[in-house]
């Protein structure tokens, strides 16, 4: 090799020489291979100054030293102190990797008081990322380490998935506690659930204790009945005796004092009145003068706060009202200045499969006020006409039509112009639609033997898919009885039962002030995985109080 470079310009000889230096050097180097194991070990604490589970603590910072480099992840949402400090406990450094942390109290300590600063998974190595699960650093300002705990487990009150990072407070029973203390003061402990539905509160006095669950958009450990989640013990703890918690804390979110908030016009013709809370009877009443040929109608927007109020335009700069709520009124002046009416577009609620469970909704844009039933036809594979009946809905803007769905059948539906009219006297072209329906095979069933060990009125609702947010259908159960639910597509189902104590036929949510906890939801054990043909019969569901 040598020889040949003899045969080189002088150069490119130089040049050879020192890329072959380098080569040389780095094969002969030698190092960590590649591709050996990944470190998944957690970094270790290794001493604290002051030390770990001082007493008599006074001091106004803390070192704590690692025996790897170390990073902060997420520590605004990791990092709790208990009790909780009026002024947010220092920690640095965050923006780097080190071996160390500091940190400074900016608060004065109360007396006699255990304190932990429990930093959750927020530690990691510098390298991998490997958490430091759980860690905690505990002082004192008394003579002893306060040792008692509780323990339990948060749910979610209407739903069967298991809440996370939920904050738990923990308030002394003494001459200063009374009900509205949680909407304004801190409370004397707190930790978190983190990525689990269970929680431990650790070194707590003995004494008597409040217990709440908070589900918070802003952890500031005081509840805000607009935003958070609450859940509460109702019994008084008393420790060292209840050290683990008999019954689960449901969370929920509370029914809100109702609140108008204001009218707008959203188009020519349509005012949208917003409000806020529980309403019973919520009503609109024009007050201001309206031509003979005036019309309105009013309806709730799915899924928001909103009461839509469509009328026939008229020429007025403004339209004024009442609207009421039980005993609570108010007076609203709503200003017209669209210039536009919102066309009437009409659709189907099917687009090519009709289940033979379901029923056929033909939707508007706007209030459909009355069908020409002469100019909408049905008919089937064979061009025979389907007889049907219908209905206008009072609570959406669509019609049904109700026929006798036959299996494996194709159907065309055709409305001719003027079949259908809105508020504004708007009409419809020409629409065609065709859909079919399957086979009886293609479908499955579920039967369910109620057991209704409880004084109360069930709600048994039968659930579809993972998400468990589809109600596929609903029974009001007084005794034991056996329910089959036909024809369902293949997927996945859950049962829930409502313990309807005051048998108003709904779901009803707790009251913090009022003492009262939500009404009791139980979900069948096992999610029901149904195949096309098939029948999962022989299912017990014992619900008790």
């Amino acid at each position: 090799m040598y020889k040949n470079l003899l045969f080189v310009k002088p150069f490119f000889r130089v040049a050879l020489f020192f890329i072959l230096t380098i080569v040389l050097s780095q094969c002969a180097r030698t190092g960590r291979p590649e591709g050996g194991p990944k470190d998944e070990e957690a970094p270790l604490f290794v001493t604290a100054n002051p030390a770990y589970k001082t007493t008599n603590f006074n001091k106004k910072e803390i070192k704590l030293s690692f025996n790897e480099f170390v990073k902060l992840k997420d520590l605004n949402k990791q990092l709790i102190v208990s009790p909780p400090l009026k002024n947010p406990l220092l920690v640095t450094p965050q923006s780097t990797a080190s071996k160390y942390l500091n940190l400074k109290i900016l608060d004065t300590l109360l007396k006699n008081t255990t304190y932990i600063i429990n930093f959750g998974n927020s530690i990691e190595d510098n390298n991998e990322g490997n958490p430091l699960e759980s860690f905690k650093y505990i002082f004192s300002t008394g003579k002893f380490i306060d040792s008692l705990s509780i323990k339990g487990e948060v749910k979610n009150a209407f739903l069967a998935d298991k809440p996370k990072n939920i904050n738990i407070l923990l308030y002394k029973i003494d001459s200063t506690f009374n009900d509205s203390i949680v909407f304004n003061k801190k409370p004397n402990y707190v930790t978190n659930s983190l990525d689990s539905s269970l929680f431990n509160l650790t070194n707590i006095k003995e004494g008597k204790y409040f217990l709440l669950a908070l589900k918070e958009k802003n952890s500031d450990y005081v509840f805000n009945a607009k935003e958070d989640e609450i859940g509460f013990y109702s019994d008084t703890i008393v420790l060292p005796r209840d050290s683990v918690l008999k019954n689960n804390i449901s969370i929920f979110k509370e029914n809100l004092t109702y609140k108008f908030k204001r009218g707008k016009e959203i188009s020519k013709g349509k005012i949208a009145f917003g409000y806020e809370g529980k309403i019973d009877s919520l009503r609109i009443d024009v007050i201001s003068k309206t031509p003979k040929e005036f019309k309105s109608i009013s309806k709730f927007e799915l899924d928001k706060d909103t009461l839509n109020f469509w009328f026939t335009p008229f020429e007025a700069d403004s339209l004024n009202f009442i609207v009421s709520n039980n005993k609570t009124i108010d007076s609203v002046t709503v200003k017209l200045r669209k210039k536009k009416i919102d066309s009437l577009i009409i659709s189907s609620s099917i687009s090519r499969t009709l289940h033979l469970r379901d029923t056929l909704f033909i939707k508007g844009t706007n209030p459909i006020v009355s069908i020409d039933t002469s100019k909408i036809k049905l008919i089937d594979k064979d061009s025979i006409a389907v007889s049907y009946t219908n209905y206008i809905s009072k609570k959406e803007n669509k019609f049904a039509l109700i026929f006798d769905k036959k299996p494996k059948q194709k159907y065309s539906l055709k409305m001719l112009p003027e079949s259908v009219f809105d508020i504004y006297n708007q009409k419809n072209d020409t629409l065609n639609f065709s859909f079919s329906t399957k086979e009886i095979e293609d479908y499955g069933r579920i039967t369910v033997d109620i057991e209704n060990e409880t004084p109360h009125q069930l709600i048994i609702e039968i659930l579809e898919g993972e998400k468990k947010k589809n109600l596929v259908e609903k029974h009001f159960v007084e005794n034991s009885k056996k329910l089959v639910f036909n024809l369902l597509e293949p997927n996945t189902y859950y049962i829930r039962a409502t313990i309807d104590v005051n048998k108003n036929n709904k779901w009803d949510t707790g009251n913090y002030l009022l003492n009262l906890q939500p009404e009791k939801i139980i979900y069948y054990e096992e999610p029901l995985k149904l195949r096309a043909n098939y029948y999962l019969d022989k299912n017990i569901f014992r619900i008790k109080n």
